[in-house]
């Protein structure tokens, strides 16, 4: 369920802040908790837990947020030179060593996906932005200079019946370099909020989505709030005969 920051850190971290890293590595890390698949077509759901670090409409070339004075657009995020420059919708969902890592598909289509090249030889640490979030229950895009260099794995789920594409980008953290798919076929269909890989340790989901003249979206949360995957709606659809 749909939390502000503070509320989720009170509510579910403070138990278990206080605990080993061996103790929640152990037994609270590597979770998959049961949930039930929803479906309802008129909304993308989060495609992971975590908390909102941005969200917002761009052209490829524009900057999504703006790292230490070094802009940091959506042409970079998908590392593809020809991103087209039509307007897209972006939201960046911060995965904490505290967080569900199981990830799950927003909207139903047929998946495919591929790594993406490291830009440098070892990942960098993604922990800044977690202290940020953890202990000063604050968002600080200045913490988030990994975006310009951790291993990603693209994900492309073309949904037919929105005549669309879209884009699940996950980042990996310094410490594994693991981001694991539980399908290794192409082209495979997928449900909404079907489980389809998962991220190890500290992490970051992205949900892109290239937007057309036939439909618009509509944001239904703030940043800063902290989300569960398959369970909260983070865009509801607006089809031509409801604009």
């Amino acid at each position: 369920m749909a939390k502000l920051l503070a509320d989720w850190v009170r509510d579910d971290i403070s138990d278990v802040k206080g605990r080993s890293v061996r103790w929640l590595s152990e037994r609270h890390f590597f979770r998959d908790p049961m949930r039930p698949i929803q479906s309802d077509r008129d909304f993308f759901f989060s495609p992971a837990d975590g908390v909102i670090i941005y969200q917002k409409l761009v052209r490829g070339d524009d900057p999504v947020i703006e790292v230490k004075g070094k802009n940091y657009s959506l042409k970079e995020a998908v590392r593809d030179p020809d991103y087209p420059s039509v307007m897209s919708l972006v939201i960046g969902i911060f995965m904490t060593f505290y967080d569900v890592h199981v990830n799950r598909i927003p909207y139903p289509g047929v998946l495919n996906y591929r790594e993406l090249e490291p830009i440098e030889s070892h990942n960098r640490p993604m922990l800044a932005m977690e202290n940020a979030l953890i202990d000063d229950l604050s968002v600080d895009h200045d913490n988030a200079d990994y975006l310009h260099s951790n291993q990603r794995v693209l994900n492309k789920v073309s949904a037919m019946d929105l005549g669309l594409s879209y884009y699940i980008l996950q980042f990996a953290d310094y410490d594994v370099d693991s981001i694991t798919p539980f399908d290794l076929k192409p082209h495979r269909a997928y449900e909404q909020n079907e489980r389809f890989s998962q991220i190890r340790y500290g992490s970051q989901v992205d949900l892109i989505i290239p937007l057309t003249n036939a439909m618009r979206f509509d944001f239904l949360l703030e940043e800063g709030t902290h989300v569960e995957a398959g369970v909260d709606p983070l865009l509801e659809i607006k089809r031509p005969f409801e604009l």
